[in-house]
């Protein structure tokens, strides 16, 4: 939605929000949030302080709303995943989808739950609680995709399904700390390749 249809004191915005608050998702991605300044969000998304407080609130909020963006577009992989017709196929591209969002060109390398989370202070404990709700919360659903499985005899009837989301999980952010140091995903899909030949039979 282009903010210049919104209003503030009933004057019309001077940008576009969606823009703006795409700007604010990389700087958070690729900073982290205590690593990100005000300065660093009002200057990427071209808006004075002002007119930040307004549209998103304080950085907390904004940094809500950014994680809420990257769930929804770079990360929504991990939404898609869970479609898919088998559990191994799943977990193929849930990390699949962990290569292509953690090194794409033109954006920030790793993941914004991980970069995001990186030396948070005390004061920043709300940003760290957003995001470790979220990665709880992506648990939980491959958990209970992988149940499913179980279920329906796709997965072996001893198969713990909480053990394979946290397999799952675990490789993933791997894959982003390694993407984070520069692997590129011709080497990131080798260990996705590697990972699955553990997947259960």
């Amino acid at each position: 939605m282009s903010g210049s249809q919104s209003t503030v004191f009933g004057r019309p915005r001077e940008f576009d929000v969606d823009e703006a608050l795409e700007r604010a998702m990389q700087v958070f991605w690729a900073r982290g949030y205590d690593g990100t300044s005000l300065t660093d969000l009002t200057g990427a998304m071209g808006i004075t302080k002002s007119s930040m407080y307004a549209a998103f609130g304080n950085k907390e909020q904004l940094f809500r709303k950014a994680v809420q963006r990257y769930a929804e577009g770079p990360a929504s992989y991990a939404t898609r995943a869970l479609r898919e017709p088998t559990a191994r196929a799943v977990a193929e591209t849930f990390l699949r989808g962990a290569v292509r969002t953690t090194t794409s060109p033109g954006r920030p390398t790793g993941c914004l739950s991980v970069q995001g989370a990186l030396a948070l202070s005390e004061q920043s404990r709300p940003a760290h609680d957003v995001l470790v709700g979220w990665r709880v919360d992506a648990g939980d659903q491959l958990e209970a995709r992988f149940r499913r499985a179980v279920e329906e005899g796709d997965l072996p009837g001893d198969a713990d399904p909480g053990r394979l989301a946290r397999f799952v999980m675990t490789t993933g952010f791997g894959i982003a700390v390694q993407a984070a140091n520069g692997f590129g995903p011709d080497v990131l899909d080798e260990i996705v390749d590697t990972a699955l030949l553990a997947w259960p039979a």
